[in-house]
């Protein structure tokens, strides 16, 4: 093969990868219901978070997108991972709603193991809906040893039925070609009916990384926008995720080394008078640019919810798992409506 054909094979493929691009739609009904559930509004409720990394960060692993040299784990490693976070949700299925990203459907990073099929049949009290923020027919970074087919997303789970579940996308993206690689941001809005006649609404999220800041900032300016109009018609508004930024004003409370590397807050007037609850007795995300070790590695808060001031924080704590098999903590809620 000459050298000048090189070229033209590689412009044939940003031609072939362009076309099939993934390319959500605005808005994604995934249920709309006319049997849903009617939540009690004077009861407890508990929410957990957790960016699981799809079974293919754990403590062993650095990532060559934080600075690090690794693509992929060990196929063992990565069932390994798995099979724990599996156990650790399957020992915690009283949780009325659970939010995860980073949720693997068909993947090469995860062994194309379909861990939202598994996630189903183990959470079968729960009902699901993937909102799919990552589908890529073949991601050819790094050139050593390319990424390949990815097909990911954020998936909320709850004990009871929503009236309503919709996908919508977030504004902005990376410039061409690297949108046709990277992901499609979007916010999971599951929709609850009150016995007080109210909604409640939750909102599963995971925000933009490894940008200049300025996708973020519009991701949040698009998501205060729409919880402040359902907070106006009365309802209830819960957020939690990935925000891949600290809360505002956030100061760690904790002696494991705080990340400071292209450090962000949300804004100190994002949502005035709302409520932000994050723990601050330890790190809920670890930098993988190396392996990890609890000493040295740089931590940060990132994980968290933020709730309309008609929501009530009892308690929000992390749940150490020493980033063993993700690099990221679950983040445990329990809330009511005021």
């Amino acid at each position: 093969m000459g050298i000048g054909v090189l070229p033209v094979l590689f412009l044939l493929f940003l031609l072939i990868s362009t076309l099939a691009e993934y390319r959500p739609s605005d808005q994604i009904i995934l249920e709309s219901s006319s049997d849903s559930d009617s939540l009690p509004d004077s009861t407890l409720y508990t929410a957990l978070i957790w960016n699981i990394g799809y079974a293919g960060l754990g403590a062993n692993m650095d990532f060559f997108y934080d600075g690090g040299k690794g693509v992929r784990d060990t196929h063992a490693h990565v069932e390994n991972n798995f099979q724990a976070i599996s156990s650790f949700l399957g020992s915690n299925d009283s949780i009325e709603f659970i939010l995860l990203q980073e949720v693997d459907i068909s993947s090469k990073r995860s062994y194309r193991i379909n861990q939202v099929s598994a996630f189903d049949t183990l959470l079968n009290k729960h009902g699901g809906y993937v909102g799919i923020n990552y589908q890529v027919g073949f991601v050819p970074v790094p050139v050593y040893s390319p990424l390949g087919k990815v097909k990911s997303g954020i998936v909320t789970y709850s004990d009871c039925k929503p009236v309503d579940v919709r996908r919508y996308a977030y504004p902005g993206s990376f410039s061409w070609p690297s949108r046709t690689f990277n992901l499609k941001r979007c916010f999971l809005v599951s929709r609850y009916n009150l016995s007080g006649g109210k909604d409640f609404v939750l909102i599963n999220t995971h925000n933009s990384a490894y940008d200049d800041g300025s996708l973020r900032a519009a991701e949040i300016k698009a998501l205060a926008s729409f919880v402040e109009q359902e907070f106006k018609k009365g309802n209830y508004v819960l957020i939690g995720g990935d925000w891949n930024q600290c809360p505002s004003g956030f100061e760690p409370n904790f002696t494991q080394p705080f990340d400071t590397i292209d450090l962000i807050h949300l804004p100190v007037d994002f949502l005035s008078g709302w409520k932000q609850a994050y723990p601050n007795d330890g790190p809920t995300n670890r930098r993988i640019r190396t392996s990890y070790d609890r000493s040295e590695t740089l931590t940060t808060v990132i994980d968290y919810y933020i709730a309309s001031p008609n929501i009530n924080i009892v308690s929000v704590r992390r749940l150490d798992l020493d980033f063993t098999h993700s690099d990221h903590q679950p983040v445990l809620l329990t809330f009511s409506f005021n």
